[in-house]
């Protein structure tokens, strides 16, 4: 927050834009917030596992508490619900 209080909003976006694009991704949108979270970035990374680098570098900077949610696509749903998984709920 004394980032975003300096150096306003769109010179934050630059940086968060550049942390995710010298890690593979692509930046789609920053939004900023007020309530439960104070900022919304959509992005696209190869993998999970530089999903996972770029949170705990932002976290382990400590200016920010991240939570990721992965998003998938239709055709990525399609796919899934394609795959013969086999589950017996309790009881049955």
């Amino acid at each position: 927050m004394a980032g975003l209080a300096k150096d306003g909003g769109t010179a934050r976006a630059e940086v968060i834009k550049a942390l995710i694009e010298n890690a593979g991704g692509q930046m789609e949108v920053v939004y900023y917030g007020f309530g439960q979270a104070d900022l919304y970035v959509i992005c696209e990374v190869p993998d999970s596992v530089t999903a996972a680098a770029l949170g705990i570098a932002v976290r382990a900077a400590g200016g920010v508490d991240t939570r990721m949610v992965p998003l998938l696509t239709a055709e990525e749903i399609d796919a899934a619900v394609r795959l013969p998984i086999t589950y017996r709920p309790p009881g049955r």
